[in-house]
């Protein structure tokens, strides 16, 4: 079985890395081997993952289930060694703080070696899934045509080879991208605007949107809540009620999309990814 990519986005705040993590969660569970990997900020994933932080080299953090976090000068670094065939004895690290700077701030490069990175894992046979929590919605596509941008920028050569490879690998059948949103106003017009850019430059395929913390409906007409006599638990339903109909308001404008349930009174987010694992694959 081809190992398979799943890139999982959305604006800040819609529970990205919960829905990273909890789509691991689900692939281990079916005794998958996952590695489920941090693109940028690694401290949400690691949180819904259960660990106070991952690092660079992949740690089982479950059954079938391992976590890291990319580190960009180490992974630059990994990049010229291996990928490009400068000898692994190189002395690169003395100059570790010029690389980072260089991988931090420079888009391109920043962005090449962290989809890089994701695809030489991939392409290890390590695993039988990797989930990769990316960046938000208004940043994936610069990571997603990153290949494409270095590639035509070099004419040939191995960087060029490496540039193509990448990119195939993205627009094949195995790999795909997991938009999750709040049906919220500011989410669902960020999540419609990536779903255009995707389209017109299809650099993954889409796997779906999934549109995250939706309540159900109360259950209870208006009159029933005008007799409720604790003001407290009146106010609370007219809260609820109130988000349940702002969130179907605004589903309207997504396109064909999943649910994910609000999980009330749960505060560990290992719990919440383990909860959301259970309905993200239907």
């Amino acid at each position: 079985m081809e190992p398979e990519l799943l890139i999982v986005t959305g604006k800040g705040g819609v529970g990205r890395s919960a829905a990273a993590a909890a789509f691991a969660y689900a692939a281990a569970n079916e005794s998958k081997r996952v590695l489920a990997i941090a693109m940028t900020d690694s401290i949400g994933l690691a949180a819904h993952l259960g660990q106070a932080k991952l690092g660079y080299k992949a740690k089982q953090v479950g059954p079938y289930l391992f976590g890291m976090g990319i580190d960009r000068a180490r992974a630059l670094d990994e990049y010229l060694k291996l990928q490009l065939g400068i000898g692994a004895r190189a002395p690169l690290m003395p100059v570790a703080r010029s690389l980072e700077a260089m991988a931090e701030t420079v888009p391109g490069i920043r962005d090449v070696i962290t989809i890089g990175k994701v695809l030489h894992e991939v392409g290890t046979g390590d695993w039988d899934l990797v989930v990769a929590d990316g960046p938000a919605t208004g940043q994936i596509m610069s990571y997603l045509r990153a290949p494409r941008t270095i590639a035509g920028l070099i004419p040939s050569g191995r960087a060029r080879r490496q540039a193509d490879e990448m990119s195939e690998t993205m627009a094949g059948t195995n790999a795909s991208l997991a938009m999750i949103t709040l049906a919220e106003e500011l989410p669902v017009t960020e999540t419609i605007e990536a779903l255009e850019e995707l389209e017109n430059e299809s650099p993954i395929g889409l796997r779906g949107v999934w549109a995250n913390r939706l309540v159900e409906p109360l259950g209870v007409g208006p009159t029933t809540l005008d007799e409720v006599k604790s003001v407290a638990a009146k106010n609370a339903g007219l809260l609820h009620r109130g988000i349940y109909e702002n969130q179907r308001r605004w589903r309207k404008y997504l396109p064909e999309h999943r649910k994910l349930p609000f999980v009330f009174g749960v505060h560990d987010p290992a719990l919440v990814a383990k909860r959301l694992a259970t309905e993200i694959w239907k």
